[in-house]
């Protein structure tokens, strides 16, 4: 098969590789998106996933091989011990045993095929296209962290002011699932003028550039990048009793206000991918039309990928998601 292969810092080849073998049913890849946690490892900061290796895990295909032949599914990248703790308790995201495709031992999906047990794949309905099912894993990451923030906010969603901070694809998916979850007021942070301008036409969403503007005495922040100066805009923007859900991991530590967060009683929760329920349910949303048209990725073609990587780091690339094509 061809595949995409991360084969050192920033360096991408597509070429030739070996077809995924085992007793796990085989997807023929139609889209993937690139992450960015793909663009982390692409650019050498990730020991999780050492050259070479098949990154991609964001994928919808067809399966070719195993049981199910022939259904167009979405994958569940996650892979988990069923018989663990936190799988039994419906908390498979922090088994300790989990393992992702696109990071070793597992080769990803930015390739013609890919393996996964037939647990992590959910059929697509006629009429859903690939593309759009392949949105399920980066927005599913959304959906854990509302579903998380409705229950440690002090007012329904409905009621609460809310701002995501990123316009990427986490930030946009998670400003989709809080308008399908009720939420009224929702404004998203993005500094690229064109992500703002896709940002505005996805939904009822109040973009803005955060260098000239800022908004404050919000109920939920759901901070989608990251990084020392997200930290700290939740940290001044959240009202007391608020509550910040923190899925970027652009940067390990910084930014946080820990003294208000105690004097104001502000409540602070990281949030990691999904639960196999999570991914189902977005993935629902999605063949339902819950989270509207998902008309603003970018697509490309595979052989492109490396293109693809190189104008997302050189910020040229104005959609929140870039997906390819094998």
């Amino acid at each position: 098969m061809k595949a995409l292969v991360y084969t050192g810092p920033k360096s991408l080849e597509y070429r030739d590789a070996d077809d995924p073998t085992g007793d796990d049913p085989i997807v023929r890849v139609a889209h993937v998106g690139i992450c960015g946690s793909d663009m982390h490892a692409w650019a050498g900061h990730d020991a999780r996933r050492p050259a070479p290796l098949i990154l991609g895990h964001e994928a919808a295909g067809t399966i070719v091989s195993g049981p199910g032949t022939g259904t167009r599914v979405t994958i569940n990248p996650l892979v988990t011990d069923d018989d663990c703790a936190a799988s039994r308790e419906g908390r498979e995201n922090l088994s300790p045993t989990r393992e992702i495709i696109s990071m070793a031992p597992r080769q990803g999906a930015f390739a013609e095929l890919v393996s996964v047990p037939a647990s992590n794949l959910v059929a697509i309905p006629d009429g859903v296209p690939t593309e759009k099912a392949a949105m399920a894993e980066p927005i599913a990451c959304g959906w854990h962290a509302v579903r998380l923030a409705r229950k440690a906010l002090y007012r329904p969603l409905e009621d609460a002011r809310c701002l995501v901070l990123g316009g990427g694809a986490i930030g946009m998916g998670a400003a989709l699932v809080l308008a399908a979850h009720g939420a009224k007021e929702v404004h998203v942070a993005e500094l690229h003028p064109g992500r703002r301008a896709v940002v505005a036409k996805a939904g009822d969403f109040q973009a803005f550039d955060p260098s000239q503007t800022t908004v404050a005495d919000v109920d939920l922040v759901i901070d989608a990048v990251g990084i020392d100066a997200t930290r700290a805009a939740a940290s001044a923007a959240v009202r007391p009793s608020g509550v910040i859900a923190h899925i970027g991991l652009g940067a390990g530590a910084g930014g946080l206000d820990i003294r208000r967060f105690t004097l104001q009683e502000i409540t602070f929760f990281g949030t990691y991918t999904y639960t196999k329920a999570d991914f189902r349910a977005t993935a629902q949303a999605i063949f339902a039309g819950r989270l509207g048209a998902l008309d603003w990725p970018e697509i490309r073609g595979l052989a492109d990928g490396a293109k693809a990587f190189d104008d997302i780091a050189a910020g040229d690339v104005a959609a929140p998601k870039i997906i390819l094509m094998p």
